[in-house]
């Protein structure tokens, strides 16, 4: 299945408005959508409304929404040129705004090309322990097969293996869900005694290549002020950088017992 069945995205009768029914395996074990899903969703129903492929998109999160609730998410076309597309997509429950996001989409050929970031040297997904999982909960984490490359707390950089059995190709909606992990670079870097919730996400799209396995390449730049920030490199099997993503997050100390 491609992303937007994978997310449960639906398309209705209207090409700028689309339904996101929230279930278990597209929400965290905490019980709310899990915010790489709701910015995938979001980037997907603006490529189908325009017909044009993501560079970037930006969502703030501004409330939950829970399991057994359903987004409606409208598209807005700004502004569409030859080549590019401004628009923007609104998420609402039940007449509560969840999630604003921002983009741009088209693509413009062009045979001036460079990658200069380079991605960790790590252990093979196979080589790798499976990643522990928080809450026993149905959630994403059931849907997902993760792995723990490396997890530095002095250095805040931590990288994850993340494979999505259920898809058949990978897309920008299915890194947008690859690289909401800032959160959890916080958690390690913070020595588990944080919990970290997402304030925004903005995924820059590279290029998309097949790929089974996306590396996700975790660096933590700084915890001050009850809040965090960190970025996200995601890495193709191959070495090719598919996307870049970025957060900003809420801090709180985590739970004992």
């Amino acid at each position: 299945m491609d992303a937007p069945d994978w997310l449960g995205l639906r398309p209705t009768h209207n090409p700028l408005r689309w339904h996101l029914p929230v279930v278990p395996g597209i929400s965290t074990g905490a019980g709310f959508l899990f915010g790489g899903c709701g910015l995938g969703a979001a980037i997907a129903a603006m490529e189908g409304s325009t017909g044009r492929p993501v560079v970037w998109a930006t969502a703030q999160y501004l409330s939950y929404a829970r399991p057994g609730t359903t987004m409606d998410i409208d598209v807005t076309i700004a502004v569409e040129g030859r080549q590019t597309t401004q628009a923007r997509a609104v998420g609402m429950v039940a007449g509560t705004e969840i999630l604003t996001v921002n983009a741009a989409l088209g693509e413009r050929p062009l045979e001036m090309s460079g990658q200069w970031a380079q991605r960790p040297e790590v252990d093979l997904p196979d080589n790798c322990a499976p990643r522990e999982r928080r809450y026993n909960t149905e959630s994403i984490m059931d849907r997902l097969d993760q792995r723990l490359a490396m997890a530095d707390r002095e250095s805040g950089r931590v990288a994850v293996w993340t494979r999505v059995p259920d898809l058949l190709e990978m897309s920008a909606p299915a890194l947008a869900v690859i690289g909401d992990y800032v959160p959890m670079g916080i958690h390690v870097a913070l020595d588990g005694v944080a919990m970290a919730n997402s304030l925004d996400n903005t995924l820059r799209v590279a290029r998309i290549v097949p790929t089974e396995w996306v590396l996700a390449d975790i660096s933590i730049d700084v915890v001050a002020n009850g809040f965090g920030h960190g970025r996200v490199n995601l890495w193709a099997e191959d070495g090719t950088l598919l996307a870049t993503a970025s957060q900003s997050t809420l801090i709180r100390a985590a739970k004992v017992g």
